[in-house]
Formats: C-alpha cells, structure tokens, sequence
C-alpha cells in the first residue's frame, strides 16, 4: 500500500487487516504499564487511532477529538497508538489533559499483525480501526494522505451502532 506525506509517496508495506477479519491481537503498555491487549477489550466495541507521532499538529487534534469522544461515549473502548514513548505520551498527555488509553509502541510490536510501519519514515502510517463487540473490524480508515485527518464522523458514526 502507498500513501503520501505532502504529497510525496511513502511505502506501507505488508497487508493490513480488511473490515469484517477479526482484528489482529496485540499487547501494548499503557501509561501506568498495565498491559493492553485486544483480548481483554472484547465485549464492547473499540476505536483503535493510530498516529505517527504524538508531537505533530495532526496527531494532537485527532487524539484530543478522540479523547472528548471517550469522554461522551459510553460503552466504547478508546485506544491510542503510537510509537512515541511512554514518557512522550505522559508528558503531551499532562500538558493537554488528555485521560484516554495511550499506548507506547516504540519497539513497533503493533506493526506485526497491522502493517501500518512506513520504513522510509520509522513512523506508523495514521488509520482508525472500529471493532465489534467480538473483535472483527467493521470500519477501518488508512488516511491517504498523512497530513490530513480521519473521517471522525464515520468512525464514531460505526462505533455508535454497534453499542446498540
């Protein structure tokens, strides 16, 4: 798969999870390096935000907008992923008041069963995964272009049916 940063092509290499295959597990820390694993979640639909890097302008507003979201959506899990570390996250975290789920991924580990690692750039390509209660994909966003943001509205707009 290729997508674009500013409009030059960056390679994401590998296959990436389709909508309705069951999600790839994974096991990430938080910041209070509690393990997070994808099995732990099922019940309840989840939203997984993948940015590249917390401190870019782009992942700050999609990771504030999915942190009000959590605020006002019960029933719904709100993860974030990046491969920032966990002192990055905890520090952009208390300057931004930011409570949902951050997860560090510096070893890149998520990439295994994802495939979102753009090589060329050490960083994960932006996307949104929406899961059903049981784990299958059921909405997923792999921004083209990687300056921009997500469809928030479509994402939340899938999360918000499967609570029902």
């Amino acid at each position: 798969m290729f997508i674009t940063r500013k409009g030059e092509t960056v390679e994401v290499p590998g296959r990436q999870p389709e909508v309705n295959e069951k999600a790839p597990e994974f096991q990430l820390y938080d910041a209070n390096d509690q393990v997070v694993s994808l099995s732990t979640l099922a019940g309840q639909p989840v939203i997984i935000s993948v940015i590249p890097d917390i401190n870019t302008r782009v992942c700050a507003l999609q990771t504030k907008r999915f942190n009000e979201e959590a605020s006002r959506l019960d029933h719904v899990h709100f993860l974030t992923i990046s491969i920032n570390t966990k002192e990055e996250q905890a520090t952009w975290c208390g300057q931004e008041g930011v409570e949902m789920t951050m997860l560090h991924d510096p070893e890149k580990t998520f990439n295994e069963g994802y495939h979102l690692l753009m090589p060329s750039l050490g960083l994960y390509a932006r996307a949104i995964f929406v899961l059903d209660q049981d784990g299958i994909i059921r909405h997923r966003e792999i921004v083209s272009e990687m300056s921009n943001e997500p469809d928030y509205e479509q994402a939340l707009s899938v999360a918000k049916a499967l609570r029902d």
